[in-house]
């Protein structure tokens, strides 16, 4: 699925807003991508999620885990992992910082792909990849349906294979 197919998606859902935005990460941006909107369709979630799943797959075989940050990339972790088979389980703040809760634990080594909805400027991708790496997991890469970085988002030397929006600027 290319740049312009998921960015329509977006579009058919209400969820490519323009006007003037103030984004979580403090940024301005002209345009707010709402993933919520895109993915309270469970058809267009497996849609859009299927394409990259393919994705993660082509370029790193099989990866057991699929871990997210709460909230924002819950229900995209969770149905990447659904189409690789994978196990999805997340990261959520406690006193600022993220942590595993509710039981959730990989063994030493495991290979993991962290996956979030839209990285603009990596900063909550890094702080699960290094709660990841803390907890003896082997973060392969790291996954995204929108990525407004601009390819500056780093994801702390994990590889990255992030979506439809890279470097647009968008």
């Amino acid at each position: 699925m290319d740049r312009d197919t998921v960015l329509q998606e977006f579009r058919n859902a209400g969820a490519l807003l323009e006007g003037h935005f103030l984004l979580s990460s403090g940024l301005h941006s002209p345009v707010y991508l709402q993933c919520a909107r895109v993915l309270m369709d469970p058809v267009r979630a497996a849609r859009l999620c299927a394409a990259l799943a393919q994705r993660v797959r082509d370029h790193y075989g099989e990866i057991p885990l699929v871990v997210s940050p709460a909230m924002g990339g819950v229900i995209v972790g969770y149905e990447m992992a659904r189409q690789m088979r994978a196990d999805s389980v997340f990261v959520e703040r406690v006193a600022g910082k993220f942590a595993f809760r509710r039981g959730f634990a990989m063994k030493p080594g495991q290979r993991v792909l962290m996956v979030e909805d839209v990285v603009t400027t990596g900063l909550s991708s890094r702080e699960c990849i290094a709660t990841i790496r803390a907890s003896g997991g082997h973060v392969v890469a790291a996954a995204c349906l929108i990525d407004r970085s601009g390819g500056g988002g780093g994801c702390g030397g994990a590889s990255h294979l992030f979506g439809a929006d890279h470097g647009t600027g968008l």
